[in-house]
């Protein structure tokens, strides 16, 4: 009886795929973080020195763009640097392959080697993957760049602009709809429950401690909050 082999892994996503999915979602998280606590900091200060909407709306939107501006273009910046980088690498990897086959060839088996395969699997490992794919083989092992994945500029960009006004929206919004009595309590209360879940997801992606997360952001985020208070505090006394 001829058996189909079968694996329960197939369904199962590639570790490379999961990877990159995680460090996307943990770069929103924090971008979302970001956004919260600049965004906080901003109108909360303001909202210290005066109870006119008009003063606190406007810095709270100035505050929204300019910071997801920023945050686009340090992150267009930023992985077009390094994707210049891959692309300078990967070519120099084709020229050799081109001019120095045996000598790739060799090189990669070594790399296998030093990896724990005996000189003879290794070998056969890098010869096998050569007449594969030489060039994304070596590109894995010698460079660990996959040439089919590298990341895009322009969707990091825009998804550190979404993730920062995503997470600027929510102290804007505490700010602004509650009374005057109530808006910088509200807000602090709101921001720092916003913080504590950001912290929460971004230890749970990244697995590490949840609790000190939670506990580091927050406090990040209310010292901020403390501090742009005071300074509006003493700014309103000062111009009133």
């Amino acid at each position: 009886m001829t058996r189909t082999r079968t694996s329960s892994h197939e369904a199962e996503p590639h570790n490379e795929g999961i990877g990159d999915k995680l460090n996307w979602l943990r770069a929103g998280v924090l971008g979302a973080n970001d956004g919260i606590v600049s965004t906080a900091g901003i109108v909360v200060g303001v909202a210290a020195a005066t109870t006119d909407r008009a003063p606190i709306f406007t810095a709270g939107i100035a505050g929204l763009a300019a910071g997801a501006v920023s945050m686009a273009l340090g992150e267009y910046v930023s992985v077009s640097t390094q994707r210049d980088t891959e692309r300078a690498l990967l070519d120099k990897e084709r020229t050799e392959l081109r001019d120095m086959p045996e000598e790739e060839l060799d090189e990669l088996a070594a790399i296998y080697e030093d990896r724990g395969l005996s000189p003879e699997t290794a070998h056969q490992v890098a010869v096998e993957l050569t007449e594969h794919d030489a060039f994304a083989a070596h590109a894995e092992a010698e460079l660990g760049i996959d040439p089919d994945a590298l990341t895009n500029p322009w969707a990091a960009a825009l998804s550190s602009a979404v993730s920062f006004t995503t997470g600027a929206i929510l102290p804007l919004v505490a700010i602004l709809v509650p009374p005057a009595s109530w808006r910088i309590p509200v807000t602090f209360v709101v921001v720092c429950l916003a913080l504590a879940l950001t912290g929460f997801l971004s230890a749970t992606i990244g697995g590490s401690d949840r609790r000190k997360a939670v506990v580091r952001v927050t406090l990040g985020g209310a010292i901020a909050m403390a501090v742009t208070y005071g300074i509006g505090t003493l700014t309103g006394h000062a111009i009133g």
